[in-house]
């Protein structure tokens, strides 16, 4: 499987989804939907043991595309989120195969909503971090409910409301990341452990992989459906529209608290 903005591969027994969408990775409709029909297909296919997100390019994804939530109504920005938020998590629960995401550059906003739906993160030294959507007039709604799981809600509440970018020693202190390697090296570390991934029985690795996802899943799907419903109510303000535009103008914004 391969198309313009997803590369799919499989070899020895772990399947690589790639993402492909120059120059940023940013996630449209189309890269949310590839990115899940790989996922599903990896799933499906009992030949693959182990799976690895990565992508083509510098940057691992810098987020989504403006235009899914500019000029949009809440209810067609509620669609997005709900692909990216519902469609994500339900895929990745159920996968009853271990995933990693390969990271070597930059991740942001959209871009740790996938990193952090697999179930370990390799990074390399160099990369870096950040859910930059308050200073466009938005909120990385996701992370309100696993950022602060991960980290705690004083690590969390800093990065998701201030919007400054953290390098990869930062987000492995705080407990973000599995691991930090050298540079350029996350990609050729995540297939050496998804590989050991591999060489274990199948059918030990899906009923453990599933005892695992229900332990840690606790209110998960509630807690991101009111985010959800937050996200679609901000990207029907006035103080987000005038973000998102003086984003792409490349202004600073005249926030108006409406």
């Amino acid at each position: 499987m391969s198309n313009e903005v997803v590369r799919y591969s499989v070899s020895d027994r772990v399947a690589e989804i790639m993402l492909d969408r120059p120059p940023v990775n940013a996630l449209s409709m189309p890269v949310i939907d590839a990115l899940l029909t790989g996922l599903q297909k990896a799933k499906d296919d009992a030949a693959v043991r182990a799976v690895i997100i990565g992508s083509v390019h510098k940057v691992f994804c810098a987020g989504l595309d403006l235009d899914i939530v500019r000029g949009k109504s809440g209810i067609e920005a509620k669609g997005f989120v709900e692909r990216l938020y519902f469609a994500l998590n339900d895929v990745q629960y159920r996968m009853g195969k271990p995933t990693i995401a390969a990271i070597d550059g930059a991740a942001r906003a959209g871009g740790m909503t996938i990193a952090i739906s697999c179930d370990m993160i390799i990074a390399g030294d160099g990369s870096t971090f950040g859910y930059p959507e308050i200073d466009v007039g938005l909120i990385p709604a996701l992370h309100f409910v696993h950022l602060s799981r991960l980290v705690g809600k004083h690590q969390a509440f800093g990065p998701l409301f201030l919007g400054e970018p953290f390098d990869a020693q930062t987000a492995y202190r705080m407990g973000l990341l599995s691991e930090v390697v050298p540079k350029g090296t996350a990609l050729d570390r995540a297939r050496k452990i998804a590989r050991n991934f591999a060489g274990k029985s199948p059918i030990v690795m899906k009923i453990g992989r599933d005892a695992f996802a229900r332990a840690v899943d606790a209110d998960y799907r509630r807690a991101i459906e009111n985010a959800a419903e937050s996200f679609a109510l901000i990207a029907t303000t006035e103080d987000c529209q005038e973000g998102l535009n003086a984003f792409v103008e490349k202004r600073t914004p005249d926030y108006r608290g409406r």
